[in-house]
Order: structure tokens, then C-alpha cells, then sequence
């Protein structure tokens, strides 16, 4: 047998030896103590109790028969004067000279009067602040370069002309009455 070989053999069998004598001392559980960790989990919810709601109505009267009529009330006349005062306050509906239409699409038509056009964003919010402190819907778009102002919309066409003829005296603006879009 070589040298090396029984060398290799007797530091296995001192190996094996140590281990057999060591391992048992180290694992044999005397050092093992259980761990009592608190526990996290919440107590269970209290169930709630349950509340019986008695109703306070009274139940509603069997309607299965016909009511009987009710007697006759006497009314007195009106007198004269409010009679007239009456008539002379209902209504007068008059047919419309443009009534609201629909498009191809079904899409109701309705009117804007575009008044300015600007390059500077914020003259046309000036306008629109003026405009608006006036009383008039108004609305900015704003597309390429420019910057517009509008008022309305409107489904009448006749009521933007009689707001454009106010805004002219009013203003000094001359607006062109053009077809609402939401883009």
C-alpha cells in the first residue's frame, strides 16, 4: 500500500471517531428551550345584538271596495275684479319663427355667435371676463394660433341675433352667428 493512501485512511478513521464521540454531545437537546412568543392575533369582534324595529305606522285601510262619493262643495263666485285680474295674466304662446331641429344625425342644431378672434390668449380672456361680468354665456375655443370667443350656444337662431344686436350696442363687436360643434 503507498504512503499517502494509509495516511488518507487513518485521517478518515479519526473523522469518523470524532464525529461519532462529538456529534451526540452537541445534539443531543439540552439546549433546546421552547420559545413562547406573544401571540398577534387580534380578540374575535363582538357580534352585535340584533334590534327587532317594530313599526310605528298604522297599516293602511283595505281599498279592495270602491270609496264611497264625497258631498258636493259649494264655491263661491269669484268676485269681477279678480276674474279679470286672471285673464289678464295667463300666458300668450306664440309659435316659434325657428323651431329646434335635428341633423342627418339626430343631433339637436344649435348656434353660437363668434364675436373676436386672437392670437394673445389672454386678450380673449379678458373679453370673455367682460362678457361674462355683463351676464352673457360665454365660452373660449382655442384652434392653431387663435384664440375665439363665443357666446351661447343657442337652439334659436333669432334669440343670438337679438343678443348680437346687444353686444354691437353694448360692445362695438360685430360677431357672425355660426353652428355649435363640441370639438
Amino acid at each position: 500500500m503507498n504512503d499517502g493512501f494509509k495516511q488518507r485512511l487513518a485521517g478518515g478513521a479519526i473523522l469518523i471517531v470524532a464525529a461519532a464521540i462529538l456529534l451526540p454531545i452537541f445534539f443531543d437537546g439540552a439546549g433546546y428551550r421552547e420559545r413562547q412568543l406573544e401571540s398577534a392575533i387580534p380578540a374575535p369582534p363582538v357580534e352585535p345584538q340584533l334590534v327587532s324595529i317594530e313599526p310605528e305606522n298604522k297599516p293602511l285601510p283595505d281599498t279592495s271596495a270602491p270609496a264611497a262619493p264625497a258631498k258636493p262643495v259649494t264655491v263661491a263666485v269669484m268676485p269681477k275684479q279678480v276674474a279679470e285680474a286672471v285673464a289678464q295674466q295667463k300666458p300668450v304662446i306664440q309659435e316659434r319663427e325657428d323651431p329646434p331641429a335635428l341633423d342627418q344625425e339626430g343631433v339637436p342644431v344649435a348656434w353660437s355667435l363668434q364675436l373676436a378672434s386672437f392670437k394673445d390668449e389672454d386678450n380673449a380672456k379678458g373679453l370673455r371676463t367682460r362678457l361674462i361680468k355683463a351676464g352673457y354665456k360665454v365660452y373660449i375655443r382655442k384652434t392653431g394660433d387663435l384664440v375665439r370667443v363665443f357666446v351661447g350656444p343657442d337652439i334659436q337662431k333669432t334669440r343670438l341675433t337679438a343678443l348680437q344686436d346687444d353686444i354691437q350696442k353694448e360692445f362695438g363687436l360685430d360677431g357672425i352667428i355660426v353652428r355649435f360643434t363640441t370639438r
